[in-house]
């Protein structure tokens, strides 16, 4: 329906009549269009009669027509003012009001150019889905692309769906192939679709991302959010730095979307280089790569950056951590844990006696190679088993003077080096498949280092092949503290017939598929016979199939009344961006990640802003006898310290904690080691990269707790205004509701 308002009279005979018309109809109220009157199809004129003819059958009731306005002026939208939020009041979450400063922000530039930098589990997905939203109501965005590690896509497509009501595709391989076979070969997939999410994996891929810069050519009104930004950085401050894949795919595609997002828990790496040349790919009027970002008023606009120590020191209600040692004591020196960690240090030693004179290629892969079987024997016997006979086979074969294949370069040995982030192609990929590369990796090193086994260092490997094949499948002292925990905290009668569970949940992180395995089973063993056994226990890994994984998540999450699942064991593959917090406070770390980071991103699965419970409790083992255990206590416990002294855990730390471990615990140095670690943060280097991290990042962006303060009452008058703009209540909403029902 339109009003008329204007007519032009045709000039001459046979010429048509011009009629100027404003739309009534919501989805283009005051739309303004002119028509030639006499060649419209069907238009008819309401006169008098018919607006006579309105109320001759009666009114509405006041309650009905009361909720039939308010729904007209809940879905106004205005594009002319910056103050006012619209997106809040269309989410399916309870926003909270520091949730609103990416928004805030974002409405005020012309382009959205943002770098949304805060803590894990803040809720930076719906900081972004609040500015996308926003976008697309304003008609400022039509097009929409993320960009999210491998492990975390579906978790993306569900939360825009379920929170925003915004369904995603995600762009892959299936997708391609269902397009072509149904649209024909030649179809851009890109041009089926308005929102897609694609992984950072197949962004590299120019087969997909060729297309997706045709499709969105000048990038008009096209908004790219990039998840865990800090991938795309290059990794080293060298101004002559060659970028990563990832860099150069995301430079290659950034100038073709109108806006961007950009969100990291860990924008700054310590490198000076590296954090200007990510902002340049941000907005690159305003920064450019080896230029030191120094000035506040270029980083202020463009950068959001809250900790959770700074919201909980100004009352936001968010979940403690408490770490957790769980210190075994006392175990019998002859325990296969142990014993096997003496054989193992003294072949250790054997070996890099007998290297002395070798090349240093030779050395960093026998390097390599123990440290492997160290990480394996501190996650499982079982983990330790599996590699120890891939390891003696490899030298079985050089022994017999067989011809192997030797590592040209270190990026051959890629997965025993740094094992598998989120970010990781193979994040996503069969663990059968993993476990075999990371073999024949282990078969690639020690092949490398030319060198066969001695009597005395055949006499140890088969001692501990002995050991570890009598005990591989026999429960350790891990296990039985976990049966007793277990029994306390979720299953009271557990060891009776029948016994009943609580509503509390557990989740378990181990590294190696091998240990998870093992696990497993133990676990199913200790609550054999407990009520609805079978459904107690699950898994999560790489590799699991998207349905399957969701189902678990879904499980894991949903209340547990509903659900019966109560123990998720995962692998790394769940250690960034899965939430699972939503009715779990309890996690352990069966093994200590080498790398902290990665035990700060198994942490952040449960301690997130979504988190019910007002503590969490993260449990790590430490067997007081074994010198590995005691330095990688030493490890955790440091990086608590500085993550609590900080706020957070930079990755200035992450980097030289891991480079202090990255040629394993030596046995015969572990006090050194350990005094290392203790004054990581008093060494020069550190010391320079954070002031650096401290200058260009925290001084430019963190708020002072008072700032703070004022800047969440500011929003929360800002939510308040467009609550009243829109005649927004929750009694007025549930009006409506029920009206409707």
């Amino acid at each position: 329906h339109h009003l008329v308002e204007e007519v032009w009279a045709p000039e001459e005979e046979g010429r048509d009549t011009v009629v100027r018309l404003a739309c009534l109809d919501d989805d283009a109220n005051g739309q303004i269009t002119e028509v030639f009157w006499e060649h419209e199809v069907d238009a008819r004129v309401l006169g008098q009669s018919t607006w006579d003819t309105i109320g001759q059958r009666g009114f509405d009731d006041p309650q009905v027509f009361s909720s039939y306005l308010h729904t007209l002026q809940w879905n106004c939208v205005t594009a002319t003012d910056p103050g006012l939020f619209q997106s809040p009041l269309r989410a399916g979450i309870d926003v909270k009001p520091y949730q609103l400063e990416p928004l805030r922000k974002a409405l005020r530039m012309p382009r959205v150019a943002l770098f949304i930098a805060d803590d894990v589990g803040l809720g930076k997905t719906i900081e972004a889905g609040l500015i996308m939203r926003e976008l697309l109501l304003r008609q400022k965005a039509q097009r929409v692309v993320v960009v999210a590690p491998p492990s975390v896509v579906l978790q993306w497509q569900g939360e825009m769906e379920s929170r925003f009501g915004l369904p995603f595709q995600v762009m892959n391989r299936e997708y391609v192939s269902r397009m072509r076979r149904e649209r024909g070969w030649g179809i851009n997939p890109w041009a089926t679709h308005t929102r897609f999410i694609l992984s950072h994996a197949l962004v590299r891929n120019e087969d997909y991302a060729g297309p997706l810069r045709d499709w969105l050519g000048d990038g008009e009104r096209a908004l790219l959010i990039l998840d865990e930004a800090h991938n795309a950085a290059p990794a080293s401050g060298s101004k002559v730095a060659v970028d990563s894949k990832l860099t150069r795919a995301i430079r290659g595609l950034a100038g073709c979307f109108e806006h961007k997002l950009f969100l990291s828990a860990t924008p700054h790496n310590g490198h000076s280089n590296s954090f200007s040349a990510l902002l340049e790919i941000l907005d690159p009027t305003r920064f450019c790569r080896g230029v030191p970002v120094r000035n506040k008023a270029d980083l202020e606009p463009v950068l959001v950056r809250r900790l959770k120590e700074d919201l909980r020191r100004i009352g936001e209600e968010l979940p403690r951590r408490e770490v957790v040692p769980v210190v075994l004591e006392g175990l019998d020196p002859s325990t296969a844990e142990l014993e096997l960690a003496r054989l193992l240090k003294d072949y250790r030693s054997l070996r890099e006696q007998r290297l002395k004179g070798a090349s240093s290629k030779q050395r960093a892969a026998e390097l390599l190679v123990v440290t492997n079987l160290q990480k394996r024997l501190l996650s499982s016997i079982e983990a330790f088993h599996r590699t120890l006979g891939v390891h003696c086979d490899t030298l079985q074969r050089r022994d017999a003077g067989e011809r192997l294949r030797t590592a040209r370069d270190p990026g051959q040995l890629k997965l025993l080096q740094q094992g598998i982030d989120g970010d990781d192609d193979r994040a996503e990929a069969d663990e059968d498949s993993v476990e075999r590369e990371a073999e024949q990796e282990h078969r690639l090193a020690v092949a490398t280092t030319e060198l066969g086994a001695g009597p005395e260092e055949w006499t140890l490997l088969k001692d501990m092949q002995r050991i570890s094949e009598r005990a591989r499948y026999e429960p350790d002292a891990r296990i039985t503290y976990l049966r007793r925990w277990i029994q306390q905290h979720l299953c009271p009668d557990l060891g009776q017939e029948g016994a009943q569970w609580n509503s509390e949940r557990l989740l378990i992180f181990t590294e190696y598929a091998d240990t998870k395995r093992w696990l497993q089973e133990q676990i199913e063993s200790l609550i054999a016979g407990s009520d609805r056994e079978r459904e107690r226990i699950a898994t999560f890994h790489g590799g699991i199939g998207d349905e399957k994984r969701e189902a678990l998540k879904r499980s894991f999450n949903s209340p547990p009344e509903l659900d019966p699942l109560r123990i998720l064991i995962a692998t790394d593959a769940a250690r960034e961006g899965v939430n699972l917090q939503n009715h779990c406070r309890y996690l352990f770390h069966f093994d200590v990640p080498w790398n902290p980071g990665r035990m700060e991103q198994r942490n952040g699965r449960i301690d997130r802003t979504l988190q019910r419970a007002p503590e969490v409790f993260c449990h790590y083992f430490v067997l007081a006898d074994r010198d590995e255990d005691r330095v990688l206590d030493v490890l955790v416990k440091k990086t608590e310290e500085i993550r609590k002294t900080l706020g957070s855990l930079p990755p200035v730390v992450v980097g030289r904690l891991s480079e202090l471990l990255a040629k394993g615990i030596n046995p015969t140095a572990i006090q050194e080691v350990m005094e290392q670690i203790q004054g990581v943060d008093q060494e020069e280097g550190y010391k320079r990269r954070q002031a650096l991290v401290k200058l260009e990042l925290e001084d430019n962006s963190r708020e002072r707790e008072d700032e703070l303060r004022q800047q969440v009452a500011r929003l929360e008058k800002a939510l308040q205004k467009s609550e009243d703009w829109l005649h927004f209540s929750s009694d007025l909403f549930r009006d409506a509701l029920n009206t409707s029902l």
